[in-house]
């Protein structure tokens, strides 16, 4: 139990006072922390509701036995009981308890009587016992109520910090995606592609094969025609917006994602320019093709790009300097992104 997350009213309005995100790349890692604390809080909430569920079937449980025991012991004392009506209503006659209370008593008797006591001793051992059990009873009567307040309690207020960090999740990813909107990325009236921008699609990309992931999946950029995987989208066009600021212009795209069919295509009009189909970091939206200038190596644009593209996760890979040769071709990390 203590190991569950365990909201605070502090923590929530800790939630609650976060500072905004004042641009695009603090959005992105903004709306990445609180998609992750929503799937934490979530995953905390299940999980005391799977507790709570588990332990008020043991509870109960155990109260249904003690209710079957007390129907067994109600049914053990009826004999006392009659035994007691039986010695106060038998009549003083031969057959009777006369003989015994006279001194006249037989081994029949005598036998009987022995018998009696002996069915009184049981069933009065019987009798504490159910006055035991009553109290156990009323005890764990009582616990399971303290437990049962206690635990509506917490999934009370782990609910409340579900439902605080998913108000703030909705409004980061809605403020993320207006402001894609505003720097270009092109959607649909109902936004059906600014869903493919929001962070928490990232890691489901990852389920797809290379080369097959869904359209809906991916996040078009500024450049029209190409896409990439959520997050690549997202820094990449906050690594474009610093070109421009830098150039006066957006960055040049020639290729990005690439299907599995287009990557066959390309393998076999350009062997030894391309991945063995299935392979390649297009196939997984992690990947562009740059022109404008980047694509010469050493030039103004291609410097620029060595210098600061590792601050939006983006970089040149090493085998790409040289075999094969290819200056035009960049790769996004999250690892990196997450180190920034």
């Amino acid at each position: 139990m203590a190991s569950l997350f365990v909201p605070t009213v502090e923590a929530r309005a800790q939630v609650q006072e976060r500072k905004d995100p004042s641009n695009l790349t603090e959005l992105r890692k903004e709306a990445e922390r609180s998609a992750k604390e929503l799937e934490d809080a979530t995953k905390a909430l299940e999980q005391r509701r799977a507790t709570i569920a588990s332990s008020e079937k043991e509870l109960k449980s155990k109260l249904t036995t003690l209710q079957d025991m007390e129907q067994k012991l109600a049914t053990m004392r009826q004999p006392v009981a009659q035994m007691v009506e039986l010695l106060y209503e038998q009549p003083i006659v031969a057959n009777g308890v006369f003989p015994f209370l006279t001194g006249g008593a037989d081994e029949h008797t005598l036998r009987a009587l022995s018998d009696a006591t002996q069915i009184v001793t049981v069933r009065q051992k019987a009798v504490e016992r159910t006055s035991l059990l009553t109290k156990e009873a009323e005890r764990l009567a009582g616990e399971a109520q303290e437990l049962r307040a206690g635990n509506l309690l917490a999934e009370a207020q782990l609910a409340a910090e579900v439902d605080t960090l998913r108000q703030r999740s909705d409004k980061i990813v809605k403020s993320l995606t207006a402001a894609l909107v505003k720097l270009g990325i092109k959607v649909d009236k109902v936004g059906r592609a600014a869903l493919g921008c929001n962070p928490l699609r990232a890691a489901t990309a990852d389920q797809y094969p290379n080369g097959l992931i869904p359209q809906g999946m991916l996040c078009p950029l500024q450049q029209k025609g190409f896409s990439l995987r959520a997050d690549a989208t997202i820094a990449f066009v906050s690594l474009n917006e610093a070109f421009r600021r830098r150039f006066g212009k957006p960055m040049c795209v020639t290729d990005a994602y690439r299907s599995l069919a287009e990557q066959q295509s390309i393998y076999y009009r350009r062997p030894g320019f391309a991945a063995v189909p299935g392979r390649s970091n297009h196939g997984l939206g992690l990947a562009v093709d740059l022109c404008g200038g980047v694509e010469r190596s050493g030039s103004t644009e291609f410097v620029w790009m060595e210098k600061n593209s590792k601050r939006y996760g983006w970089f040149h890979p090493s085998w790409a300097y040289s075999n094969p040769f290819e200056p035009w071709h960049w790769e996004y990390d999250p690892k990196i992104d997450k180190l920034l």
